[in-house]
């Protein structure tokens, strides 16, 4: 379903039950809550009364069928389509804060970072751990390349690493700042290149060339940028490549416009949050942006004018994470 459609939709009677839009939010509070993006309407809360620990990060599977929440030394496995409150599966092997989960394109395997220094692969079909990287400091990050046969991590020691996916081995590695901690890694959907977002503001892009051509290096580096004053939490391309969100602690979101030459030029100042703003999701064709913060709520951004055109409110705690998926499943 195209994106426009999120606002559009407010309308529609039969909008309430339809399940193309999903949009959900993680928080401090320990709550996860599910919303109708189009009214601001809260669809679902999944309490985890009893259990600890707070939700770090959420991914939605490629087919819409599970929701990923990262907790404190796990991942919790929600079935989007159930009301029930209880995780499918719990995937249990970290030992410190699990930072953050993405599912793999088919949905089969799911990777997970942690603060205890690891990167984990976990095959859905068995809910068995399938390998462990040793990255050997805290990971912040990490996102499947699109070629489904690497990963790119970043750390707490100023590390961005490629973990190739064939060999149990970590094939490249860049530290753009030394041993300032990189907060966010981006890669553009086809692979053709990479950011990355530090603890001082600072992005750093890299084109990424073809492993085939040996006469150029796998990361080659074009341009960095002073993008915030403050923390930076989240860095993060749209799904067509031609803009960047990057969100901070100074309360604002910025979007910035890339050339073909990856000339970066801030667009909008996205203003309207309290508090620092944790995370950041494109709508499938890149027209909204969903962004969550420490003041409790989630809003809901049309690129085109910058404007904030819903707001959800529920949470009781810094909202700390958000998930959509709009696209075909």
């Amino acid at each position: 379903m195209p994106a426009q459609t999120l606002v559009s939709k407010a309308a529609s009677p039969a909008a309430r039950h339809d399940m193309s839009v999903i949009l959900v939010t993680g928080s401090y509070d320990h709550e996860i809550r599910f919303w109708e993006a189009w009214s601001g309407i809260c669809s679902r809360t999944i309490a985890r009364t009893g259990e600890a620990g707070q939700v770090n990060r959420l991914a939605i599977s490629p087919d819409k069928r599970l929701l990923a929440a990262a907790i404190h030394k796990k991942v919790n496995i929600y079935e989007i389509g159930s009301a029930s409150s209880d995780p499918i599966v719990t995937l249990e092997g970290h030992t410190l804060n699990v930072t953050s989960v993405s599912f793999h394109s088919e949905g089969k395997w799911l990777v997970t970072g942690s603060e205890d220094g690891t990167i984990k692969i976990w095959d859905l079909r068995t809910s068995h751990l399938h390998r462990t990287y040793d990255n050997s400091a805290p990971v912040n990050d990490v996102c499947v390349h699109p070629n489904q046969g690497e990963l790119i991590s970043c750390d707490q020691a100023g590390s961005i690493k490629q973990w190739d996916l064939s060999e149990n081995v970590c094939s490249h590695e860049l530290t753009p700042a030394g041993d300032i901690p990189i907060r966010s890694v981006s890669l553009a959907a086809d692979g053709s290149f990479l950011v990355a977002g530090n603890n001082k503001g600072n992005c750093y892009v890299w084109k990424v060339n073809d492993e085939k051509d040996s006469e150029l290096p796998r990361f080659q580096a074009v341009t960095k940028f002073h993008a915030h004053n403050k923390y930076l939490t989240r860095c993060l391309l749209s799904p067509d490549a031609k803009y960047l969100a990057t969100c901070s602690a100074d309360t604002t979101v910025k979007v910035w416009s890339i050339s073909q030459n990856y000339e970066f030029k801030q667009e909008k100042v996205l203003v309207g949050h309290q508090r620092w703003v944790w995370d950041c999701a494109f709508s499938a064709d890149s027209a909204y942006l969903v962004t969550a913060s420490s003041d409790h709520t989630a809003r809901l951004w049309e690129m085109a004018s910058g404007e904030s055109v819903r707001q959800y409110n529920g949470h009781h705690k810094a909202a700390v994470c958000c998930a959509l998926h709009d696209g075909a499943s």
